[in-house]
């Protein structure tokens, strides 16, 4: 007789929660709430909340400490200029920009995230991810995003997956960290509920979908799965985690439905700025366009 392996720590809370995802009623599901709900949401309040949800994102291989520098400027103009918007969540840079921005930032209220332990990858040892994440805290950065170590998912290395994380979180002291699943990679909305319960279980205070460096980034579906993962979490711990779709968000209209999806599935509690985030750059000058009603090319 075959002798049965033993149930690890990390199979058991996974059992705790629905892992098995038909997805086609998932497509089906997200079909009738973008038919159905996205309409209602498709106004003026609703925009100018999206803008003060953004994490304008800088992450090219030819950012420089000029370029960042001039980037922050942007957003302290933007801020002077526009007073009656909110202004943005976040600026997100790589951790060698932490203090650049942290120096240049003037409006209270915006978080400086850095992408962190070997971005966009997650490839590289413990150690180096580990003090990346600790240097950019140091340097002023107030939130961590990291990649969840999708290769050690795939294979079912769920103990080296929850470790990566928890060790990355205790490097993030007291500041939020994200953990991207890059879900563009992963096989299935199974394969996305079950990295979403464990990098809530590792210590993630936000899950994320993408990097934006994959050929296939954030789509409602895996939204809608994500959130799914989040309000069952919320349900058995009483721990409220953040969502950030990222990547691929390019009209208002897709963060219509990323906003309607949050609100469909996890409801108002969740409609903040810092409890629902959107990845994006472009949809800074789209959302502004729209909210005064002609062309504006600020960023």
């Amino acid at each position: 007789m075959k002798e049965q392996k033993p149930v690890s720590k990390y199979d058991e809370v996974l059992l705790k929660y629905k892992t098995e995802i038909d997805d086609a009623e998932v497509k089906e599901a997200v079909k009738k709430i973008i038919a159905e709900k996205v309409p209602e949401n498709d106004n003026l309040e609703v925009k100018k909340f999206l803008m003060g949800s953004v994490e304008l994102t800088t992450l090219k291989t030819t950012d420089s400490e000029e370029s960042v520098m001039a980037f922050v400027e942007k957003v302290n103009e933007y801020d002077a200029t526009y007073p009656a918007l909110p202004h943005f969540a976040t600026i997100c840079v790589y951790p060698c920009f932490a203090k650049v921005v942290s120096e240049t930032l003037e409006v209270d209220g915006v978080e400086i995230a850095c992408v962190s332990g070997s971005f966009p990858s997650s490839q590289a040892l413990i150690e180096v991810k580990v003090a990346e994440t600790a240097l950019a805290v140091k340097d002023g950065a107030t939130e961590i995003d990291i990649v969840m170590p999708v290769g050690k998912f795939l294979s079912g290395d769920y103990e080296g997956v929850c470790d990566d994380i928890a060790e990355l979180k205790a490097a993030c002291g007291e500041a939020p960290m994200k953990v991207i699943l890059e879900t563009g990679d992963l096989r299935n909305g199974t394969d996305i509920k079950k990295a979403s319960i464990l990098s809530m279980y590792a210590g993630g205070d936000y899950i994320k979908t993408s990097t934006g460096k994959e050929k296939v980034s954030a789509t409602p579906e895996a939204a809608y799965i994500m959130c799914q993962a989040i309000k069952e979490y919320y349900d058995e711990t009483g721990i409220q985690i953040g969502f950030k779709p990222a990547g691929g968000i390019n009209t208002v209209m897709d963060a219509l439905t990323y906003y309607t999806i949050v609100k469909e599935v996890l409801g108002e509690k969740w409609l903040t700025n810092k409890w629902f985030r959107l990845g994006t750059s472009r949809l800074a000058n789209l959302l502004l366009s729209e909210i005064e009603g002609q062309e504006i090319k600020f960023f």
